[in-house]
């Protein structure tokens, strides 16, 4: 079974981020970056396939040579090979799948998985994007799954409950947490992947679909108001809910 793992290199959810001064970018200065939290469970599962079913795992990122280092994670985790798909430009959603679809249209995987959104730019388009452009069936929010015969069973996060839906290979999924619990390199992992190659290859040039204008904050938080410690504050307290707030 040929398996792909499509990860990001995202800011630490911890890190403090600031605008960079051209109002569009985040400025990179002291950011800890990791693989994304839901790639991880993305990766996780391939690996897992991969133990039960036999084959191989391909982990994908798109980006400049920063993107070697979750690359080397992966690789540390259990991936048999990763591919950095090289552009230095911010892509949009449209672009970044595109990109994507075209290098697994020729490595033609049974199973392609993504997290179920970044967390970054919290995104969660590029994955059925992916799909669609692969002409795939897709999953989405997956937090059980089971292959047998070349036919998927998956479970997958609805509002208020779970979906059990059915699929057939080749298919892409999104994973969501609660999919499986991502395990720790080992040292002999660590100590591999440093040896272990990162092919690199242009990403296909595409144009976005869209463009980022601006980047901003949200206003600071107003400080809060006491209005009393007992009963005797309910009167006031609806009165500024009402009048102040105008949430009642």
């Amino acid at each position: 079974m040929k398996l792909a793992a499509c990860i990001n290199h995202v800011p630490d959810t911890a890190t403090r981020i600031n605008i960079a001064a051209d109002g569009k970018t985040i400025d990179r200065t002291g950011v800890t970056y990791i693989i994304g939290p839901y790639d991880e469970f993305a990766l996780e599962e391939c690996l897992r396939l991969k133990e039960k079913n036999g084959g191989d795992v391909t982990a994908i990122s798109l980006g400049g040579d920063t993107h070697k280092e979750t690359l080397r994670k992966a690789l540390a985790m259990g991936a048999d090979k990763a591919v950095l798909l090289k552009d230095d430009n911010a892509r949009d959603s449209f672009a970044v799948a595109r990109a994507l679809a075209d290098y697994l249209k020729e490595i033609s995987p049974d199973v392609v998985f993504f997290g179920k959104q970044s967390v970054d730019y919290d995104d969660g388009a590029v994955g059925v994007m992916v799909a669609e452009m692969l002409g795939m069936p897709s999953v989405s929010v997956c937090v059980k799954l089971e292959i047998a015969n070349g036919k998927v069973t998956a479970e997958r996060e609805i509002e208020g409950g779970r979906e059990v839906v059915e699929a057939t290979l080749p298919a892409v999924f999104t994973a969501q947490k609660g999919l499986n619990e991502p395990r720790y390199p080992s040292l002999k992992g660590i100590m591999g992947a440093k040896s272990k190659p990162i092919e690199e290859r242009p990403a296909s040039v595409v144009a976005g679909k869209t463009e980022l204008i601006k980047m901003e904050k949200p206003p600071a938080k107003a400080g809060g108001k006491i209005v009393g410690t007992d009963a005797s504050a309910v009167p006031e307290l609806v009165r500024l809910l009402h009048e102040e707030a105008k949430v009642i």
